[in-house]
């Protein structure tokens, strides 16, 4: 039986985090803060800039859903540990807000929340923050692999 938009789009974005979560195992902090060359950024960044995307107040009203209630971020974390407990926290609320959609709602005009995109689809916008998860994900698992190339290791 063929699955509904909505139910694909939810796959997807389990999928694509699962897929972060599991390279992101053993992370430790020298790798975090690790930069590649200078004025590079670091997975501190973008593990970071994850977190804050998922967790966009506008994330709610964009899919017409209510502002999931998540703690404040007190800064970048200063930790892997910190991180991840924050990207954990960001992805629950992401899929908060999926999980309340409909294939009609997301099939509707983000509208009047969005501005200039509002004439866009909410099924549009889901698509953004995943493509979004997946690039940045695959910087991240990227960024992995040459931290430990550049010590010799291999993954």
């Amino acid at each position: 039986m063929v699955g509904s938009t909505r139910d694909d789009l939810i796959e997807l974005s389990q999928y694509s985090w699962q897929r972060l979560w599991d390279r992101m195992a053993g992370l430790t902090d020298e790798e975090y803060f690790w930069e590649p060359v200078a004025d590079f950024s670091t997975l501190a960044w973008r593990l970071s800039h994850i977190a804050d995307f998922l967790r966009e107040e506008r994330n709610g009203p964009w899919l017409g859903r209510p502002v999931p209630e998540v703690p404040a971020r007190g800064g970048d974390p200063s930790s892997v540990a910190q991180a991840l407990a924050a990207l954990q926290v960001s992805y629950d609320a992401w899929r908060e807000v999926l999980d309340g959609t409909t294939e009609q709602s997301l099939a509707a005009p983000i509208g009047e929340p969005a501005g200039p995109y509002g004439t866009a689809s909410r099924r549009s916008f889901v698509l953004h923050v995943l493509d979004e998860l997946i690039h940045h994900g695959a910087e991240a698992a990227l960024l992995r692999d040459l931290y430990r190339a550049s010590r010799g290791g291999v993954r």
